[in-house]
């Protein structure tokens, strides 16, 4: 810095340690800072300050919210954690195991409600919670770390930096099962029992799914094979890709995330469902995934859930970036017991409000119901008809394209309005893919409309 700026720098350094009497300072350079490689940090160490100095380098130009929080968080704790002892203070007898919660921010998608959830059932188990960093936590608080037993990383994108390095310095263990769903959530009790060596099994058995009823009632088949596209930071894409293949019996075709630093992670999952994954923070690569698979439902970010109304897709958000909505009044975790129960509300309405297109064919000669009415929860962009074309050609002349020019036709074939009638005869619930089928089996022929006998043929090829 230059010698005014510095001096400018230094005063306003211990004027705010003064007025705000602060338990730690951080101090991290602007974007210009960065470009001209100042170093604010180091000049505020210098200043013999009677609080902790803790420097921050943070490329914004290179790097996102998740990694910036990550390392921030890290460095916080690096700083304050008490240096390690010659050995950690064995527990007595009659003392119950205590853990840290690590990785809730307080703009996370349900990160409150989740960590009353996860206290609720780590209480029930027999586990006290000693901190929960950094949602509500202060610089005192991550001095206390160590007492605890072994951490809890509930997001490894905030907290993944930070207990790897607790467990290499202070020997803390931590666990690695997020409980996001069902089968997620006894591993992680499993886990934490494997921890504290205590017996996970009454709790276990006292655990209501209450979408079990659901899953042995006629109606679940209605969810079978539904394909769905995973998008959002790695944590919930993983946890609701899991969910939705190994608990609700849906079938992943998408499967994609944001956080590039979970790319190997996010590529691992993907090849358990033998999808490509998709890691980008481009939205129109997103939206232009989307478009392409067709998806019946959408698992995303609050962009998705605008990407997937424009398309007239089913969608749930289930990740960070988030509207206001996303902060319910009530109780909505995503992890544990009750956060299995949520998130099955959450997902299934969406399609089984399509169940109202039943509905509107019964009564669809109500003036108050007709055949351009479309599912409500589709918004307008289900409203648009598809394309009709006279069964008989207008007699109008056209002009032929020259030979050196070849005719190129983009999107599928138009239909006849036969062929549209025809196909409202075939049920909602697999109307849309007859309509893929047959699409991509005229393009495959290079038919210019889609008659009723098109659409048989389809059925007859693809039932080979």
């Amino acid at each position: 810095l230059g010698g005014d700026t510095a001096e400018l720098f230094k005063r306003t350094a211990r004027e705010a340690v003064e007025r705000f009497n602060p338990q730690a300072l951080l101090v991290g350079a602007s974007c210009t800072a960065e470009l001209i490689q100042d170093d604010p940090g180091g000049l505020a160490a210098t200043l013999g300050l009677q609080v902790p100095v803790i420097p921050l380098e943070l490329p914004a130009y290179q790097r996102k919210e998740n990694w910036g929080a990550a390392e921030t968080f890290y460095r916080l704790v690096r700083a304050l954690v008490q240096p390690a002892s010659e050995g950690r203070a064995q527990r007595a007898a009659n003392e119950r195991p205590r853990c840290n919660l690590l990785g809730a921010t307080a703009l996370g998608f349900r990160h409150r409600d989740d960590v009353r959830e996860v206290s609720s059932l780590l209480e029930r188990l027999g586990v006290d919670v000693h901190v929960c960093a950094p949602y509500d936590a202060t610089p005192a608080d991550l001095r206390r770390l160590t007492e605890a037993d072994f951490n809890v990383v509930l997001y490894p994108e905030v907290a993944g930096l930070a207990a790897a390095w607790l467990e290499r310095t202070h020997k803390m263990p931590r666990t690695t099962v997020v409980p996001i769903g069902r089968g997620a959530t006894i591993e992680f009790l499993e886990q934490v029992a494997g921890l504290t060596g205590l017996d996970p099994q009454p709790l276990l058995r006292s655990l209501e799914w209450r979408s079990e009823w659901y899953a042995r009632s006629v109606d679940s088949t209605y969810l079978t094979g539904k394909r769905v596209f995973v998008f959002g930071d790695a944590t919930h894409a993983i946890a609701a890709a899991r969910v939705a293949a190994r608990e609700m019996g849906f079938t992943v075709v998408g499967l994609g995330s944001y956080s590039r630093e979970f790319a190997r992670e996010v590529r691992e999952a993907a090849a358990l469902y033998g999808v490509e994954p998709l890691i980008t923070d481009d939205y129109l690569e997103v939206e232009a995934r989307i478009a392409e698979l067709q998806p019946e439902l959408v698992l995303g970010t609050q962009m998705e859930r605008h990407i997937a109304k424009r398309l007239g897709l089913p969608c749930a958000v289930i990740s960070a970036p988030v509207h206001v909505q996303d902060f319910p009044a009530r109780r909505a975790p995503q992890m544990g017991e009750e956060g299995a129960n949520v998130m099955f509300d959450t997902w299934v309405h969406p399609l089984m409000m399509g169940l109202e297109e039943h509905l509107l064919h019964m009564f669809r000669d109500d003036f108050e119901f007709n055949e351009s009415s479309a599912a409500s929860h589709l918004g307008s962009a289900a409203a648009r008809p598809a394309a009709v074309v006279q069964t008989e050609p207008v007699a109008e002349p056209v002009a032929a394209a020259p030979a050196s020019e070849p005719i190129v036709t983009t999107g599928p074939a138009p239909w006849t309005a036969d062929a549209e009638q025809e196909l409202k005869k075939i049920p909602f619930f697999v109307r849309g893919k007859a309509r893929r089928n047959t699409e991509a089996y005229a393009g495959q022929l290079g038919l210019t409309r889609i008659t009723v006998e098109t659409l048989y043929d389809a059925k007859a090829h693809f039932s080979r």
